[in-house]
Formats: structure tokens, C-alpha cells, sequence
């Protein structure tokens, strides 16, 4: 069993004193350390950095805390941990970002209707705030399913270490490719090579469909993975080059 290396200690106790403590107080941190989507009143530039420390649940914590362990141990090993620490969070910080762009295009999509339809920015942000309006402009130029999708976006905070996990994942499998890995539901060992991939490229399917189940980010988990890939790939590359 791998022994726990001191980064991925800390980065464990943070999350879940984050996790419990709040709990234990009767303290809801939501609105300030999870990340909200920009146009919210709620909004602040260091939810991109704190939304990887908040999970929503037992099990959210529990999975990746498992895969940080699982996946970061043998990468903080190789790369030290001041190399660890910061691929871990440019990747947990890229996810987000990326998360926000996806998030950002779909809500301009949708906010073009609004404004076509005759409101103004004010009025738009009111609706979306209190998440109903019975304005007619509304109902009669935007579908139920627009408008869900919408509040959705603008509502909808964004919390766990799963984006920064998925660049973990991603590395460990850049340089461990032949790693055998099983999920639970799934229990057969696949190369890391092969395993990975699949598991992206699901996402990528759920997170472009609407077929995802539950409440699940699907683009912080491909941006961590594809900022992940890119540092990971880079760093493979260079080495053993001298400069």
C-alpha cells in the first residue's frame, strides 16, 4: 500500500476539514468559497482556486480524496512536491476556467432570446435570480427548457477537487500507461492507457447530451484533464533535455 506523501496529506486534511468543520458549525460556505458563475452577485475571482477544496457530498469527497491518493501518490514521488503542488492546482484552476468558458457560451446562447424578446439586462438578472417569472415576454418567446437551463447556469455553484483529479488521472497515465485500472461497476483491469481515454471521452458524451446523471460538471472534469494532459505531456517531453 502506498505510503501517503506529505502534499497529498495536506491537500486530504484541508478538504475535509473543509467538509466537516462547516458542518459541525451550522456554517453554509457556499456562497463564498464555491464557484459561481460570474454574472452571479456572488462571484468572486478566488472560487477558482477555493471551489477545489468544497464537495458537496460524502461520497464527492470520498471519490476523489481516493483518487488523489490513488493517481497523485506515485506523481509526487517522481516530480517532489513544490512540482506536485503546482500541477495539482493549475490543473483544479483550469478546470474551472474552462468550466466558466463552456458555462458561458451555453448562458449567451440562451440570454440572446431574452434580450430579443425585449428585456433588459436588469430585468433578466432579477428573473434568473429568483429562478420563476410569469413576464409574458418570457413566456412566450422562451421554452421551459431554455429557461431551466439558464437558472441552471446562473444558480448553480460549482464545488470538488474533481477537475484537478482528472489532470492527476491524466498524468499518471501519460507516464504509467500500462497501470492496470477497474472501476466498481466495471471491475475488470484495463491499461491506464486505454482506461483513461474512456473515461474522458464519457464525459466529453455526457456533458454534450442529456443523458448525464445527476448534477455532475462534466467540463471541469475534461478542462482539468486537458490542462493536466498539456503540463504532464510537456514536462514528459523535457526531462532529460538540457538548456
Amino acid at each position: 500500500m502506498n505510503r501517503i506523501t506529505d502534499a497529498i496529506k495536506h491537500l486530504i486534511i484541508i478538504n475535509v476539514i473543509l467538509f466537516f468543520v462547516p458542518q459541525l458549525l451550522k456554517l453554509d460556505l457556499t456562497n463564498v468559497l464555491a464557484l459561481h458563475f460570474p454574472k452571479n452577485e456572488h462571484f468572486g475571482f478566488w472560487q477558482y482556486l477555493t471551489h477545489i477544496f468544497m464537495h458537496g457530498s460524502f461520497a464527492h469527497i470520498l471519490f476523489n480524496m481516493y483518487g488523489l491518493w490513488a493517481f497523485g501518490t506515485p506523481l509526487e514521488k517522481m516530480w517532489g512536491r513544490k512540482k506536485f503542488l503546482f500541477f495539482f492546482f493549475s490543473a483544479g484552476i483550469g478546470a474551472g476556467l474552462i468550466y466558466t468558458m463552456v458555462n458561458y457560451y451555453q448562458f449567451n446562447g440562451i440570454y440572446e432570446h431574452f434580450i430579443n424578446a425585449g428585456l433588459n439586462n436588469s430585468e433578466i438578472i432579477s428573473i434568473l435570480e429568483s429562478g420563476e417569472t410569469n413576464d409574458s415576454r418570457v413566456v412566450e418567446n422562451i421554452t421551459q427548457e431554455q429557461f431551466n437551463k439558464i437558472t441552471s447556469l446562473f444558480n448553480t455553484p460549482a464545488v470538488g477537487a474533481s477537475g484537478a483529479v482528472y489532470g492527476v488521472l491524466v498524468a499518471f497515465g501519460l507516464y504509467f500507461k500500462e497501470a492496470k485500472l477497474a472501476l466498481i461497476f466495471f471491475p475488470v483491469p484495463i491499461a491506464a492507457k486505454y482506461f483513461i481515454p474512456v473515461m474522458i471521452l464519457g464525459d466529453l458524451f455526457f456533458g454534450m447530451t442529456k443523458y448525464s446523471v445527476g448534477n455532475i460538471a462534466h467540463f471541469a472534469h475534461i478542462g482539468g484533464a486537458l490542462i493536466g494532459f498539456l503540463l504532464a505531456y510537456y514536462w514528459k517531453q523535457n526531462q532529460f533535455k538540457i538548456h
